[in-house]
């Protein structure tokens, strides 16, 4: 019998991330679920200006190279920050977000998942309760992993999360000393999905992949083997 080929998962980076950034950041996770998964990275169509506030984002190590500038999914203000947990007046940018994702799902699909990190995260769960809504740019992906996750706040985005349960299998990664996005955050989100699944870390606001967690993504991913 032929080997299946790998699931492919479409994966949005956090704020203040590059795609080059992010496809370092999952490195490990990637080569944990070589032969399993393809991860299609993908990072926000905003540049982040250097004095940004970031959410989240590991000091900057040195000066980037252009195509490594910080990237966002949207904003919270009028200005180029973001906050998680606060209640925006606006969420500018938000469209060309969503647009960004359509354009790489009917490029690069189709896909098997949606990965998401933090900023990332919360927008591939609203994605996913646009698609579950009818909106024929979105889909419905076979599965969900979001790590660090949040339901994204202002614009009604929250209630739209919580309207309904989205129903599809779903894995939720987050870290009980993460003090970006903390764990009742993405608990939050979690309950949202039926059946969801949840793996827990010691650690704070980054993408975990040590032997036991790698065996939890896998087993996860096991169930849509072909």
């Amino acid at each position: 019998m032929a080997p299946q080929p790998p699931l492919r998962v479409l994966c949005l980076a956090g704020f203040r991330q590059s795609e080059r950034g992010f496809r370092e950041k999952t490195g490990a996770l990637r080569k944990a679920l070589r032969g399993r998964a393809e991860l299609v990275c993908l990072s926000g169509p905003h540049p982040v200006p250097e004095a940004a506030g970031p959410e989240g984002a590991e000091p900057d190590s040195g000066p980037r190279a252009p195509e490594e500038q910080p990237r966002a999914w949207w904003f919270s203000e009028a200005a180029a920050v973001f906050s998680a947990l606060e209640e925006p007046t606006v969420c500018r940018g938000l469209e060309e977000a969503l647009e960004t994702v359509a354009q790489a799902v009917a490029q690069q699909g189709p896909f098997d998942g949606l990965l998401g990190f933090s900023q990332g995260a919360a927008l591939a769960a609203l994605v996913c309760a646009l698609g579950q809504a009818g909106d024929a740019r979105f889909p419905l992906p076979r599965f969900i992993i979001l790590i660090s996750g949040f339901c994204p706040r202002g614009h009604g985005l929250k209630e739209h999360i919580l309207r309904a349960p989205l129903s599809l299998p779903s894995l939720h990664v987050f870290g009980d000393t993460d003090r970006v996005i903390p764990s009742q955050e993405s608990v939050q989100l979690a309950s949202q999905f039926p059946g969801a699944v949840t793996l827990n870390h010691s650690g704070g606001h980054f993408i975990p992949a040590t032997a036991s967690q790698r065996q939890a993504y896998l087993k996860f991913l096991d169930q849509f083997a072909e």
